[in-house]
């Protein structure tokens, strides 16, 4: 029998919640400052998929949980107060709902039970060299060969390529139209023969991203979502989903939360500048809850996402780098060495790594769309201001 949580009051359920988290997930993984990587996640993700609790705003015809907009804010202040790291979760928080809304009932039924599981876990293929902030001149090609179509090309910045079983891959299908026509999106396996990883190290020293080659990747006509030629309207639909997922109050709060922490320990809440700095920031991160839990609102009524989630993906980097800035400041000398130091007083240990929480903010405002890209969107989609 399925549980409605939205029925239950939201103390019922952020007990349920922590119960589960401070029993469950591993101690080893709380608060890591990285994305975790599926080996680490595996056992865990099995633990939410026999809860029901893998895709909480999922509707519950497809496993999901079902929750409206504040009980799924409870659920990510639980899973943030425990330092729950976040899975590779992009066949949760991307294709599913672009399947959901695109897809064929074949693509449904076969592909979304495994994405819930964990069977699949995906990636996407969609920024190349030269083609990220203007996404619409790629050149990844996918040509007609009979039951197939063939693909060609590079695809960049793919987050934990290394972790995934498939990947959703954004493809020229037809070159004599305008750039924002003839493109469209194909679901891959990663086992296809034709496919070369190379993993990126970032800034920090994690092997976050990937280069993606396809050398005559042949891909069934069936892997086509919606319609061929068409695939740009799919896309933007998904970087919406993206730029929502992206738009999370989480990181903002954990670092919210990290600054409360170093503060306290150098008691630096006495002093009158420092608090309204840090007010205005912990307001940010509110009123950003706020607007996160309106689209989310908006998902669960069945509507697409529209223009307007640019904004939600621009509050939350810039407010999560002015966090992780005014936490090297509070730590002080102590902050910009590497790896976790301890900031609280004798007796009282206050463990945090600022410095990579910096680096972890830094790619924010360029990843899923560049902050500069969404202002544009916004002057010209929303605000109708003139080019």
């Amino acid at each position: 029998m399925t549980t409605d949580y939205n029925t239950l009051s939201d103390d019922t359920f952020r007990t349920q919640l922590r119960t589960f988290f401070e029993a469950e997930y591993p101690e080893h993984l709380r608060y890591i400052l990285r994305r975790a990587r599926w080996d680490e996640m595996k056992d865990w993700w099995g633990k939410l998929y026999r809860k029901g609790w893998v895709a909480p705003g999922w509707p519950a015809e497809w496993g999901g949980m079902g929750l409206d907009a504040s009980k799924m804010l409870i659920y990510f202040e639980e899973m943030e107060r425990h330092g729950v790291a976040r899975p590779p979760d992009q066949g949760i928080t991307h294709i599913g709902p672009i399947l959901m809304h695109y897809g064929t009932d074949a693509q449904k039924q076969f592909y979304l039970p495994r994405a819930l599981s964990g069977e699949h876990i995906w990636c996407q293929g969609y920024s190349e060299p030269n083609s990220g902030s203007d996404l619409a001149s790629l050149r990844t090609a996918a040509v007609a060969d009979g039951d197939d179509y063939v693909i060609n090309g590079q695809k960049i910045w793919t987050s934990l390529a290394q972790d995934a079983t498939h990947c959703y891959v954004l493809t020229r299908t037809d070159t004599n139209v305008k750039k924002q026509e003839g493109i469209s999106l194909f679901l891959v396996d990663f086992k296809t023969p034709g496919i070369t990883l190379r993993p990126i190290t970032n800034l920090a020293g994690h092997a976050e991203f990937c280069q993606v080659y396809y050398d005559n990747v042949r891909v069934p006509k069936e892997n086509l979502v919606g319609a061929l030629n068409k695939g740009w309207t799919v896309a933007k639909a998904l970087l919406g989903f993206e730029r929502l997922a992206i738009g999370s109050p989480r990181r903002p709060a954990y670092a919210l939360q990290r600054l409360q922490q170093v503060a306290q320990a150098r008691g630096l809440f006495a002093d009158q500048g420092f608090l309204d700095r840090y007010t205005a920031l912990k307001l940010d991160v509110e009123d950003l809850a706020s607007l996160y839990g309106r689209f989310i609102e908006q998902v669960k009524r069945g509507e697409q996402v529209g223009p307007d989630v640019s904004m939600l993906k621009i509050w939350s980097q810039e407010a999560w780098q002015r966090l992780t800035e005014l936490l090297l400041e509070t730590g002080a000398e102590e902050a910009v060495l590497q790896g976790v130091r301890d900031f609280g007083g004798e007796g009282h240990s206050v463990d945090v790594d600022a410095l990579t929480s910096f680096y972890m903010s830094r790619p924010g405002t360029i990843a899923g769309g560049s902050s500069e890209v969404q202002r544009n969107i916004l002057s010209r989609y929303v605000l109708r201001l003139p080019v």
